[in-house]
């Protein structure tokens, strides 16, 4: 009784036959509230509209009277945040099957002797649109973009000149005979068996660009480790005279 409130609208479901003690319940219930009846066996064929009842109490006698079905019709016809009791003992199993159904806060109250549950505050079977939100994009400062803005009236701008940009090596036409390529190939690379002259013309232009002055960095090793390559087998070794006669210690001979 101290669960309703004056104008509420009640459900009172009661099991079996016995009629006896519920009728002194419900006449003091209507003092206050509208209160509906409604037979257990009989609460599958109801007929009231989703979220009529304030509070809905339910008289048995043992959780087994309780179905699933019996417990998500009383779950649909309850408001949302609106009350569920059950006159019942302190049952875990019979708490957590009205968890699993939906009902939220279930907690037993000793005064009454009964299982409090109830319905959370959204409609069952409703939904809403989930709203992730874009990050906002972030304002570039004013004085960055400046950097990007080129102001043509700006004499101190530094521009590149276009006719700086070929020299006049790159202005030169080249020579017909150097571009001239393999029949068989259409590339300036002479095939196999080449009897047109491009194997001999491609030889000679090689011929002349060899410098017989240039000399390797490599053949210096006697200079010390500063001339020698990663893989010199004097590597670590001192300065000798050229052509002088080295002899690699043992540790530096293969062990095969």
């Amino acid at each position: 009784m101290d669960q309703i409130k004056e104008g509420s609208e009640v459900l009172y479901v009661w099991e079996g036959q016995n009629t006896e003690g519920i009728e002194n319940q419900v006449l003091e219930m209507k003092k206050i509230a509208k209160v509906q009846l409604e037979n257990l066996e009989r609460i599958e064929f109801a007929s009231y509209d989703k979220s009529t009842f304030d509070i809905i109490f339910v008289n048995v006698s043992s959780v087994l009277s309780l179905f699933d079905d019996t417990l998500k019709k009383l779950l649909n016809f309850v408001k949302p945040k609106g009350k569920v009791l059950f006159s019942l003992g302190n049952d875990e199993g019979f708490s957590t099957r009205l968890i699993c159904l939906g009902f939220v806060n279930v907690t037993y109250n000793n005064s009454q002797n009964c299982v409090v549950s109830e319905k959370p505050n959204y409609e069952i079977g409703s939904m809403a649109k989930l709203s992730f939100g874009k990050k906002a994009q972030p304002v570039a400062s004013t004085e960055a973009s400046k950097v990007w803005k080129l102001d043509l009236n700006d004499d101190d701008d530094e521009m590149i000149d276009p006719d700086d940009l070929l020299d006049e090596e790159d202005k030169k036409i080249p020579d017909a005979s150097s571009l001239r390529v393999c029949s068989t190939t259409g590339k300036r690379k002479a095939c196999k068996d080449c009897s047109c002259g491009l194997a001999e013309e491609l030889e000679n232009e090689k011929k002349k660009t060899i410098n017989p002055t240039q000399k390797s960095s490599c053949g210096n090793c006697y200079l010390g480790d500063a001339f020698r390559c990663s893989s010199c087998p004097y590597l670590g070794m001192p300065a000798f005279k050229p052509n002088e006669k080295v002899v690699l210690p043992e540790m530096m001979k293969s062990d095969i």
